[in-house]
């Protein structure tokens, strides 16, 4: 099995590199995530995969580092993760009947040597009545995730994708990241160098 220095505490990152034949070492980065001024979500989340990244490659000389970071993208507003209920329910409400871009950015970085990728999906929230979004917000998932909903867990019925891929909503693009570890000459499920 492959082993890499992941730079996130993400239980769902972990999860989806292991599928893919990675294992890996936690040193996650702890990084200022706020957007900067004129920033658009995109950029944001390049910039932070980016930092992480190279952050933890500083230090782990020699070794394969992996970085991502992940937002909700409502019209050029960037929605993160929670603070607390009331952050969630706004927005879930916000997001509520509309569509919305979920940006995620991977970086792989050996020591100096960085490359990031950014992946984009179009996800569609149902409308949520009262009731639905108070029982979705009872259940404490929509304060792990960026925009207050896991497409992935209890929120399933509540967010279709549109458009991109599965684990670019979930958090760590697949087609992503084993490109960018098959630059640097690892093979993911059968891919190589």
């Amino acid at each position: 099995m492959t082993r890499i220095v992941l730079a996130s505490k993400s239980p769902r990152r972990r999860e989806i590199l292991a599928t893919m034949g990675i294992d890996v070492d936690v040193d996650a980065a702890n990084v200022d995530e706020s957007p900067l001024d004129d920033e658009s979500p995109r950029e944001m989340v390049e910039r932070l995969a980016r930092a992480k990244a190279g952050l933890v490659a500083r230090r782990h000389p020699g070794r394969i580092v992996l970085g991502a970071d992940t937002t909700i993208d409502l019209d050029g507003t960037s929605l993160g993760t929670p603070v607390d209920v009331a952050e969630a329910r706004t927005m879930l409400r916000s997001l509520s009947g509309r569509s919305h871009l979920v940006h995620t950015a991977v970086a792989t970085a050996l020591d100096a040597r960085i490359e990031v990728r950014v992946e984009s999906a179009v996800v569609d929230i149902a409308p949520l009545d009262d009731v639905t979004l108070e029982e979705y917000l009872a259940t404490g998932e929509s304060l792990d995730v960026a925009g207050a909903y896991a497409i992935q867990g209890r929120a399933a019925h509540l967010a279709t994708l549109r458009r991109g891929s599965f684990s670019t909503v979930v958090g760590l693009p697949v087609h992503a990241v084993a490109d960018l570890l098959a630059r640097l000459g690892l093979s993911v499920g059968g891919r190589g160098a």
